[in-house]
């Protein structure tokens, strides 16, 4: 931590969205609000990632209404990874939050991360599985691979974090830069960047946070697809922190 950092102008609240028209607008009215009743200045960057429903009629429709809201397309190839870095590319603020379009994740918690980026983190990580931590309606299946995926990326980097693969997570905007190129197309960005981060030396801290299933819509993460894509960048930035001799590790 570093208390000489900078207080956060301008936190941007990056949201992927794919065919969302049941949870996208209550998603965005409930961020924007919360934040605004805490004068905490904000954009909400909004990737539409080929949505073939009403989701961009619904943004587009918003957008007059809502000024924080600033939605973008995907024009390029879809996939969860991608939506995010066409958002990061596309954020104006000092800091930024990866956040779920179907209001899975908690706005009081979003406000946490911001409070603890101030007090000089550059990342906040939050954990649904430490004391503190909730979750509700979570499939059983999904909590069993969950909890294996974590244990084994925690053991793999001698890691105190046991919810790597969860995508709410804060950054200053020096450590998305930081951590260029972002190589993940898929939601394997979810454990490329807390990764990078920790291997390149950037200071963070872990807050309990809750996560609620969604009500509306399909889930987009398609487990049997992701296995080998989260093994593959697990290894890369394993290789990345034991043989690159500190080659990408920021400079003070």
């Amino acid at each position: 931590m570093n208390k000489n950092l900078a207080p956060i102008n301008l936190l941007s609240v990056v949201i992927p969205a794919r065919d969302e028209e049941g949870s996208i607008r209550s998603t965005i009215e409930l961020i924007s609000d919360r934040l605004t009743e805490k004068n905490i200045a904000h954009e909400l960057i909004v990737v539409d990632d080929g949505s073939s429903d009403q989701t961009w009629s619904i943004l587009t429709d918003m957008k007059n209404n809502w000024p924080s809201l600033h939605p973008v397309q995907n024009a390029g190839e879809h996939g969860f990874g991608r939506a995010v870095i066409y958002g990061l590319n596309h954020m104006l603020g000092d800091a930024v939050a990866i956040m779920m379009a179907d209001a899975s994740d908690d706005v009081e918690d979003l406000i946490k991360y911001y409070e603890k980026l101030n007090e000089g983190y550059e990342c906040v990580f939050g954990s649904r599985f430490i004391k503190g931590g909730t979750v509700y309606d979570y499939p059983t299946v999904k909590y069993i691979l969950n909890r294996m995926a974590n244990t084994f990326i925690s053991l793999l980097f001698g890691l105190r974090f046991n919810d790597t693969t969860n995508a709410f997570k804060a950054y200053r905007s020096s450590v998305i830069n930081g951590c260029r190129p972002l190589i993940s197309p898929h939601f394997n960005l979810t454990v490329e960047l807390p990764l990078k981060a920790i291997v390149r030396g950037y200071s963070w801290t872990t807050l309990p946070i809750s996560w609620r299933n969604r009500t509306a819509g399909e889930a987009k993460l398609k487990i049997k697809e992701m296995g080998s894509r989260y093994l593959f960048i697990c290894l890369y930035v394993w290789l990345e922190k034991y043989f690159s001799r500190g080659d990408y590790k920021r400079r003070a």
